[in-house]
């Protein structure tokens, strides 16, 4: 096999590829945006997508979609991906989450059992241009302030404060060395001394109502940390899990949690037919991993399997809940097992380096998150052509509900996910060229501040077409799921 030969640029040498990079696309030039003249059908795109999902799931996906501008976003990145296209870029790469909105960063447990908040989704990642993630992410603050009924200044100031958050940081990460950069994280005491340190800053001149929601986000910040304590496997088996005849199993849900024997009879196999399915996934997937890890899963059997719905894109893909256990009936681990596709960027940045897309989604996630989970690793399935990534369904995981912020917690939130999106790309980019770029005026934040109020506009649009999409009977939607 081929060794790539890898070059060593100078510091200084890395501020000029940071600097002629601003000929190609100055700070500024990402203001004044609008839809290209062009621009496909949106309502059209998402049902290119609803043709590989699940059929009796693409109505729930819908319904979730419909419930807001917000909800509707989550599910638009292959809107936004053909959006993004055609928008200036500066030619600086890194490895994308390709889906960088606020909802998808939060709280899970590092292998060290340490709170740590980082990116946690990673179903469209791809290396490509550093700006797509900060628009990505910079205008689900914008879309998720209005929806909270924010003023203009309020909804402003938060997605301001997103992009500030991230040109500082890279500042920071542009000098640092490489392993410092590496090891860089945010976990549970970082953040309560970040959450302390902000609380003594706005408190400073602050009128009645601010100190009010200053001390709310506190509350709020402390909730979500002590509820993902408490989200491991046994806790998902007290929600998850009916016990029979001595033995636990999934209970039947639909269609949210449909157990594998469900899905047997609606397939027409035997149970011997499904068990043997799964054991050679089983299989396959623990070839994936890492050898003590390997090992270890080794101690647990197969219990039972269910199709389970998860989050606002994804519906419709299939996705899967394992229940193994170990020395006994208490001693649970649930992994979930979900359906990688072709990323959403590929139609513009070209395909992949790794052929199974599974592995594409586990190695972007390791390449960008600070820690991650153990029991990463990705198969195929029964049917070849269908690539899956598998991981813990539970580890302490936890996320902020944005429809609870006050605008002082948005805001604050906002610091922390530009800080991290940061952190993320500096780890596969080259953060002292993109330092560089972004340059230490506020240039950079204000024009991505523009964008993220125009396509938020433009988001509002795309939601009222769908909703007509649904009305009329074009789409077929089932609310409430």
């Amino acid at each position: 096999m081929a060794v790539q030969e890898m070059t060593h640029p100078s510091v200084d040498d890395r501020k000029a590829e940071g600097l002629m990079a601003r000929d190609r696309a100055t700070p500024s030039s990402h203001t004044k945006w609008r839809p290209a003249d062009d621009r496909p059908d949106p309502v059209g795109l998402l049902e290119e997508q609803d043709t590989t999902r699940e059929p009796d799931l693409v109505p729930v996906r819908h319904g979730r979609m419909m419930v807001s501008p917000f909800t509707f976003y989550r599910g638009a990145a292959k809107i936004m991906a053909a959006d993004l296209k055609d928008t200036p870029v500066a030619g600086l790469k890194a490895e994308l989450c390709g889906d960088a909105h606020l909802s998808n960063f939060g709280l899970f447990a590092s292998p060290e059992r340490r709170l740590l908040f980082d990116v946690n989704d990673f179903d469209e990642t791809l290396p490509g241009p550093f700006e797509w993630d900060v628009k990505r992410m910079a205008a689900s603050f914008t879309i998720a302030g209005r929806n909270n009924g924010f003023s203009e200044a309020d909804t402003r100031a938060a997605t301001l404060a997103s992009v500030r958050a991230y040109r500082e940081a890279m500042a920071s990460f542009a000098q640092m060395g490489t392993m410092d950069i590496w090891y860089a994280h945010l976990d549970e005491e970082e953040l309560r001394s970040a959450t302390r340190n902000a609380v003594a800053e706005s408190k400073k001149g602050a009128k009645k109502k601010e100190k009010k929601e200053v001390k709310k986000t506190l509350k709020q910040a402390g909730k979500v940390a002590a509820k993902a304590r408490t989200r491991d496997s046994m806790q998902a088996l007290s929600k998850l899990g009916e016990l029979v005849d001595g033995e636990y199993r999934i209970v039947s849900q639909p269609p949210i949690v449909v157990p594998a024997r469900d899905l047997a009879v609606a397939d027409g196999l035997s149970r011997d037919q499904v068990e043997s399915m799964i054991r050679d996934q089983f299989r396959a997937y623990r070839a994936t991993l890492q050898d003590d890890r390997r090992r270890l899963l080794e101690r647990f059997e197969v219990v039972d399997l269910a199709r389970k719905v998860v989050g606002v894109g994804s519906v419709g893909t299939r996705a899967f809940i394992v229940l193994l256990q170990g020395r006994d009936a208490n001693d649970p681990l649930f992994l979930q097992v979900k359906e990688a596709t072709a990323s959403v960027l590929e139609p513009y940045l070209g395909k992949s380096r790794y052929k199974q897309c599974g592995e594409r989604v586990v190695q972007g996630q390791r390449m960008m998150q600070a820690a991650s989970d153990i029991y990463l690793g990705w198969t195929k399935g029964a049917d070849v052509r269908r690539h899956f990534y598998w991981r813990q369904l539970r580890d302490m995981k936890g996320s902020a509900d944005p429809e609870t912020m006050t605008p002082v917690g948005l805001t604050y939130y906002a610091r922390m996910c530009g800080w991290t999106l940061a952190r993320a790309h500096a780890r596969s980019g080259d953060a002292v060229a993109i330092a560089e770029y972004l340059g230490g005026s506020d240039e950079f934040d204000e024009s991505i501040t523009d964008f993220s109020d125009r396509y938020a506009d433009q988001n509002e649009q795309d939601y009222n077409e769908f909703v007509t999409a649904v009305r009329t009977g074009r789409l077929e939607a089932v609310e409430g799921v």
